[in-house]
């Protein structure tokens, strides 16, 4: 019964993603489309009219011209008059349950090249580099790989990665959309400092936003914006024991974005720009004090090593984006196209799943407990951020850090902001 339900399932969801074809009973006779599937068309037009069904409706994976119709291979549905999907015959080799295979059946070979986030981060050891080495190849029976290389073993400035993927030197890019907003600064407009404490909220932001970020790429960058992700929470970590948020007056912190700027700005810190690659040898040799960036990726990147505490004031998600050349993403097959949707879908909603875990997790491996299992078991002094903190982070965000973004992107980019991420979030940033 269990089987039969997620079957059920299975088929609502390929409803949604696939193109359909409706066929009137009274016309299938003249479609030859039954004897490419797999049965006689005789068979198929009894078992619907058993069934009660107004329309056969046939789905699947590869199409092509049958007769009078497109036609698509392997899942068969009877709709019925009440119009509710239902699964009654799986014709081919492959199961509906896997939707992903049916789709694949008919893809042509294709590679790719992909540069992606920062190898030591969580976000490229869980989700980015096996959804290109494993997940794809896998779903696609071998018709898709990719050639994806970090963009730290390249030696690429990572604020450089959108200008890249402009040029063709990849096709897909995973980069931090905050480190483009040099360029505009529209892509730090879901992510910036501290506007959002909780994963889920951090989402809608960007969700609500996503239309503005495809629109930019689309437009000046020739790349089209296909998934959100994040790490865990943007905090400090620090050579020397940190009293509070007071203690980081006067301090050199490394951080990678404006808005984080913004916020330093407003505390009386020296913001210092750095990669992330560079951070570990500067706290080492004091060229900064102290290093903002997520809660586990200084964990699995060794920032324990060279920090004594770690203080929980959050400054973002480092949010990261999944964008494609817009002249690779027209190259494709559409056949292609469809299924790298339907895949990136489910890669951002595990991006997510993910981000939660490490968040959950942070804090035991970097003081020593367990499950830690995505991180290093490590000996961090967490220094809790007091009431009185908070509502100052409040604070700094409403005012330092929204009038700072205003200004750098316009009163026009302000209100769209206002009546799309301000409006989810309960924000507003100035427009003059």
């Amino acid at each position: 019964m269990r089987m039969a339900e997620e079957q059920r399932a299975v088929a609502a969801e390929v409803v949604d993603v696939l193109v359909a074809v409706d066929v009137p009973l009274a016309r299938t006779g003249s479609a030859r489309d039954v004897d490419r599937i797999g049965g006689s068309r005789a068979r198929i037009v009894r078992e619907a009219r058993r069934q009660g069904a107004a329309r056969l409706r046939i789905e699947g994976g590869g199409t092509r011209r049958a007769g009078a119709v497109q036609v698509f291979d392997h899942a068969v549905y009877y709709v019925s008059p009440g119009g509710d999907p239902m699964l009654t015959r799986t014709l081919g080799a492959i199961a509906v349950g896997l939707s992903f295979s049916v789709c694949a059946q008919d893809l042509p070979k294709t590679q790719f090249k992909v540069i992606g986030l920062n190898s030591p981060t969580v976000a490229s050891i869980v989700d980015e580099v096996p959804f290109w080495r494993e997940t794809l190849p896998k779903a696609s029976n071998g018709a898709i790989s990719a050639d994806i290389t970090p963009l730290d073993q390249m030696g690429i400035d990572d604020k450089t990665m959108l200008r890249l993927l402009r040029l063709g030197v990849m096709d897909f890019a995973g980069m931090d959309i905050s480190k483009m907003a040099g360029d505009d600064p529209r892509f730090e407009g879901c992510d910036l400092a501290g506007i959002t404490l909780d994963a889920d909220k951090a989402r809608a932001g960007c969700e609500a936003y996503r239309s503005v970020i495809d629109r930019q790429m689309q437009k000046n960058w020739n790349a089209r914006l296909l998934a959100f992700g994040g790490n865990p929470p943007q905090v400090f970590w620090c050579r020397g024991l940190l009293g509070g948020l007071s203690d980081l007056k006067g301090k050199k912190v490394r951080v990678f974005n404006n808005t984080m700027r913004d916020f330093l700005g407003g505390i009386g810190a020296t913001a210092v720009s750095m990669a992330f690659a560079e951070v570990v040898p500067a706290l080492n040799n004091g060229v900064v004090d102290c290093g903002v960036t997520g809660s586990l990726s200084g964990n699995t990147a060794g920032w324990p090593e060279v920090t004594k505490s770690l203080y929980p004031m959050s400054l973002g998600w480092s949010i990261n984006v999944m964008a494609v050349n817009l002249a690779s993403w027209n190259r494709l097959d559409k056949r292609v196209q469809n299924f790298l949707l339907e895949q990136v879908q489910a890669y951002e909603n595990k991006m997510w799943t993910t981000l939660k875990k490490a968040t959950a997790e942070a804090d035991n491996c970097n003081t020593g407990r367990q499950p830690c299992t995505m991180g290093k078991l490590a000996h961090i002094t967490i220094v809790p951020v007091k009431p009185a903190e908070a509502e100052t982070h409040k604070k700094l965000v409403e005012g330092a850090v929204l009038a700072g973004w205003a200004k750098r992107c316009g009163g026009e980019c302000a209100a769209e902001w206002n009546n799309t991420v301000g409006k989810t979030l309960g924000l507003r940033a100035p427009t003059n």
